[in-house]
């Protein structure tokens, strides 16, 4: 990009669907984007732009047991918050691994790897500590390098966020040296987390996130002469937050980055959720990323430099229509699975050419194995579509599409047997019940063809309003079932917006409860927006 060049308004969300708590660098001309992943494998987004407006999934560098195995890790847990920096020659990426969400601990352990390309082998983990999550690595222009993140306090009445706490990196030694030292405790608002450090003018600006993770995200700004502190909030206390915007359509903006251009213009990268409308708060996309234009007023604090649009979701996205043969020995880039490093236990793309085959494995939200391939829903109206051949022998036995947020919520349409009806399809939900008590809508079931033939699965969601359909040839459809609650594939549903942080997916699953291992091959899957 020219100096001269001047930069192209963004199309917010810049990253559509589940795509939350984005650090960005730049590097040259070049700019990069990591988001957090969660349970999701591989770990860790990274998108690549040279306009700040287009963007392409170009990286998900945690591939391999030796950086990232999150085997049992609860729902909305695994990797929380990456930050991605670039110095001396080389990428760092610092990540958190939480396992554990429920009750008054966390059991947060943060890693650093590096990488000379964004695409390369990543180095292996090296450990940092497990105080808190939300790391970040500041390079100092003295060579120096200081790890941050929140520090959680389990203790009652302490309010868990127990502050930004800051340590000293040495390279050499590739760990941790000197001691953790408190260096913010955050401002009233409280829930102080997501700090990135940058120098400016002879300040240290720490930039944090505060308010929770829902409708009262704020970012929130305050400097100081001397990286650890003491900082001086600034004087609006927050760069950004909706709170007070109740009919914005980009509302829980918050734990944000910050980056410059080649021609010294800056930008916020934040989150940001897109309810269904101010009076159904619930995000299907869950937190996605989008990019505001900032600058510096005279008294060196940073303020938005288009206040009135900075809550507004763009309507002029070019659309993200996909079809998928399933031709190639790799799995399409905009698929993931769940938690485990060994996708050759859930999947394989050579067993039977041209079609994805799901080995069954457990069941539907284990959090261990589960034979689950899926893709984000970025839109609010979309039809997604797949074709499968599955031949099960036991009512343990079953496959098909499904609609899923996670083990407690999710619509799944399934072809399974029924030691009278035989071959059947059949609809089970999970709607936001955490006990995860399943739901069998009444006249979702349908008789199917004995032979194990094959048959094609649909699903159509506008906006809050789900519905399954089938076909015996891929031509003539029928509905199966009534018009499900798509609102539950959402942040907000079930435990609400501070207990789930990812987003709704579509996809193919396969269980097989007997140990079997029976498999399912699908022809092919239709990813369709219908806004």
């Amino acid at each position: 990009m020219s100096q001269k060049t001047a930069t192209p308004t963004p199309r917010n969300p810049i990253l559509r669907g589940f795509n939350p708590d984005p650090a960005i660098c730049r590097v040259g001309e070049d700019y990069f984007i990591a988001t957090s992943t969660f349970e999701w494998y591989p770990g860790v987004q990274i998108f690549h732009s040279r306009n700040l407006r287009d963007w392409n999934l170009v990286a998900r560098p945690l591939d391999s047991a030796r950086l990232l195995d999150m085997t049992g890790v609860p729902d909305s847990c695994g990797i929380w918050a990456p930050c991605l920096s670039y110095a001396d020659g080389r990428f760092w990426l610092c990540y958190t691994i939480v396992r554990r969400f429920d009750g008054n601990f966390k059991d947060a352990h943060n890693y650093l790897t590096t990488c000379e390309t964004i695409d390369g082998n990543w180095t292996d983990r090296e450990y940092m500590n497990s105080s808190g999550f939300d790391p970040s690595l500041f390079h100092d222009d003295d060579g120096r390098k200081w790890h941050i993140n929140m520090i959680w306090d389990h203790r009652p009445g302490r309010g868990f966020f127990g502050g930004i706490v800051m340590q000293e990196y040495s390279p050499s030694e590739k760990r941790l040296i000197g001691e953790p030292e408190n260096i913010f405790r955050g401002t009233s608002t409280g829930l102080t987390e997501g700090p990135h450090i940058y120098k400016r003018n002879g300040y240290y600006y720490l930039l944090t996130a505060e308010g929770g993770t829902g409708y009262e995200h704020a970012v929130t700004l305050a400097r100081s002469r001397q990286v650890n502190g003491p900082y001086e909030i600034d004087p609006q206390t927050h760069v950004m937050t909706a709170v007070d915007k109740p009919q914005a359509t980009l509302q829980r903006t918050g734990h944000a980055s910050l980056v410059d251009t080649p021609s010294g213009e800056w930008y916020l990268a934040h989150l940001c959720g897109r309810p269904l409308s101010p009076a159904v708060r619930r995000c299907p996309m869950g937190r996605e990323t989008a990019l505001q234009r900032v600058h510096w007023d005279d008294e060196g604090w940073l303020r938005l430099s288009e206040p009135d649009a900075a809550y507004v979701a763009a309507t002029d996205h070019p659309r993200q229509d996909a079809h998928y043969e399933f031709d190639d020995p790799t799995l399409p880039g905009d698929f993931q699975w769940l938690r485990i490093p060994d996708g050759a236990r859930l999947f394989s793309l050579t067993a039977r050419p041209g079609w994805l085959r799901l080995i069954g494995r457990e069941s539907p939200g284990s959090l261990f194995e589960t034979a689950l391939v899926a893709r984000r829903q970025q839109h609010f109206s979309y039809v997604a579509e797949t074709c499968l051949e599955f031949d099960p022998q036991s009512f343990q036995q079953m496959a098909g599409l499904t609609a899923w947020y996670n083990g407690h919520k999710f619509h799944y349409l399934h072809v399974t047997r029924d030691e009278d009806a035989g071959r059947m399809l059949t609809v089970m939900s999970c709607p936001g019940d955490q006990s995860l008590a399943l739901v069998y809508p009444d006249g979702a079931s349908v008789e199917l063809p004995d032979d194990g033939s094959a048959v094609w699965l649909r699903c159509t969601v506008d906006r809050d309003k789900l519905q399954f359909a089938y076909s015996l040839d891929g031509e003539d459809w029928s509905d199966i079932g009534p018009v499900l609650d798509a609102s539950i594939l959402s942040d907000e549903a079930g435990k609400t917006e501070h207990g789930n942080f990812t987003g709704a997916f579509v996809g193919m699953a396969c269980q097989d409860l007997s140990g079997r291992a029976q498999s399912a091959d699908f022809d092919y899957f239709i990813y369709r927006e219908t806004d």
